[in-house]
């Protein structure tokens, strides 16, 4: 079974920060990666950053590298998502998810990810 709960989502001005929680109930012999991936309205699906469960192996957008840092804390089974430097076009819906993926080659493909959160939702203001 694999639970994922995503918080710390809310409006920020262009600049500023915000830390996203993914409270991961995981199941390592379900899954291997649990990603971020973002939504706004009219857009397809982003792939933002992923985290590989064991190693801590992580990848990135190229829109958010240098600005997102995706870490884990295994103590607390949560996955976070720091984001800082937000700019307009990172406001979304962002959500949480977790799956089984044959290398991280396959990360951004939403597809991949059978378990998802209810995402929350990002505002960015100029």
């Amino acid at each position: 079974q694999v639970q994922l709960v995503e918080s710390g989502g809310g409006s920020v001005q262009a600049g500023g920060s915000l830390r996203l929680s993914c409270a991961a109930a995981v199941d390592t012999n379900r899954v291997n990666y649990v990603g971020w991936f973002r939504q706004a309205p009219g857009k397809e699906c982003e792939g933002v950053a992923v985290i590989h469960t064991g190693g801590g192996t992580t990848s990135y957008a190229d829109s958010v590298k240098g600005r997102f840092t995706i870490s884990q804390d295994n103590a607390k089974n949560t996955v976070y998502l720091q984001m800082n430097s937000l700019k307009r076009e990172d406001a979304a819906t962002y959500y949480c998810a977790a799956g089984s993926l044959p290398s991280v080659g396959y990360w951004p493909d939403w597809k991949m990810y059978n378990y998802w959160g209810q995402g929350t939702h990002v505002t960015v203001s100029s």
